[in-house]
């Protein structure tokens, strides 16, 4: 059982998300929490949580601070950004702060739910009208869906054996390279896409589908 936090402050929201997701048999609401003192609160008494659905608007913590405290506390639960804004600048903070997804509060059920699939599979995933975003703050400043790093064959081989957790030596292996090859090939997609480790890497493949 899949075990659910939601942290928002309005209730009509929070009843909606349940209605949505009641006849999903293996997903369990934990907990409902208003504020982000309240949630902090519940969080460092309660082990048992897989996902959270954050609110960014809080009444009384800036959601994406709230988000980098959950992260502190806890590396593995899956946060999910849920909020009404759709702004790119706000997209990306999110997903730095460690958040593995974001979504519309109008999103549709069938999109909450294959959300929550997504995070919990370890993929980070993005409403389409989020991702839009990101590509237009992209082509804004000079970056275009034209010149957004294109991967290789071999490259893209190499992250989907990283997303699922394979170490540089497994991967020559699995590959029949070496270990040298490999490494190699993840400093130029660091390069590439101007990130500092594997994990903000696979993020930004992701957020531009370029690995399923």
């Amino acid at each position: 059982m899949i075990k659910i936090l939601i942290i928002d402050d309005h209730p009509l929201v929070i009843d909606g998300i349940k209605t949505m997701l009641r006849d999903v048999e293996y997903l369990e609401f934990v907990n409902a929490e208003k504020t982000g003192a309240d949630a902090l609160k519940f969080i460092n008494d309660t082990s048992d949580i897989d996902i959270i659905l954050l609110d960014i608007n809080l009444p009384d913590i800036d959601g994406l601070r709230l988000c980098e405290l959950i992260r502190e506390k806890n590396k593995t639960v899956k946060i999910l950004g849920l909020t009404y804004v759709n702004e790119a600048g706000i997209i990306t903070q999110l997903i730095k702060k460690g958040a593995n997804g974001y979504l519309l509060k109008n999103m549709e059920r069938d999109e909450l739910i294959h959300a929550i699939n997504q995070v919990l599979d370890g993929t980070l995933y993005l409403s389409k009208a989020a991702n839009e975003k990101i590509i237009e703050q992209l082509q804004n400043s000079g970056l275009t869906a034209g010149n957004i790093p294109v991967l290789t064959r071999r490259e893209k081989e190499i992250l989907l054996l990283l997303a699922e957790g394979l170490t540089s030596h497994d991967i020559a292996d699995k590959l029949f390279l070496s270990t040298y090859t490999i490494d190699t090939h993840r400093k130029n997609m660091l390069q590439k896409f101007n990130v500092h480790n594997t994990q903000a890497l696979l993020k930004a493949v992701q957020s531009f589908r370029l690995i399923e």
